[in-house]
């Protein structure tokens, strides 16, 4: 099967795209494609060929709570993902974390997306291993 890794970190770019990196990693350890998105780079990107689709997104604030407005215009903008199996995933680094991932949960669910799976991600290893748990088929 084919999944996509989408992410959009406004404060500190390297953070999310490490984290995207390791979570690819484990999914293609269970013998799945997968491909990884900056959302910020590729607006406009197609992205309904997949079959799974994740995001890794980081609070736009140390207090949390809030995330960045371009993901939600990025969802509207990438063709059909209503329906679509998904995980939502934060990095760490904000006082409210699960607050924040509350408000990436709302987003991707009023796009129609179904969640799966969702975890707040801190290191690159740990990502690698949420990627290897989640179920893709």
């Amino acid at each position: 099967m084919k999944a996509c890794i989408l992410y959009y970190d406004k404060l500190n770019k390297s953070l999310c795209k490490e984290l995207s990196t390791a979570l690819a990693q484990g999914i293609q350890e269970q013998s799945h494609d997968c491909d990884i998105v900056d959302m910020a780079r590729e607006q406009g990107k197609i992205i309904s060929y997949y079959d799974y689709i994740g995001i890794v997104a980081s609070p736009l604030s140390l207090w949390g709570g809030k995330i960045a407005p371009q993901i939600e215009t990025f969802l509207k903008s990438c063709g059909s993902i209503g329906g679509k199996r998904s995980a939502a995933f934060i990095t760490k680094g904000s006082v409210r974390s699960t607050k924040t991932l509350q408000a990436l949960f709302k987003l991707m669910e009023g796009q129609g997306m179904y969640l799966t799976y969702s975890d707040i991600l801190t290191t690159p290893s740990y990502a690698k291993e949420c990627g290897k748990r989640i179920k893709i088929s």
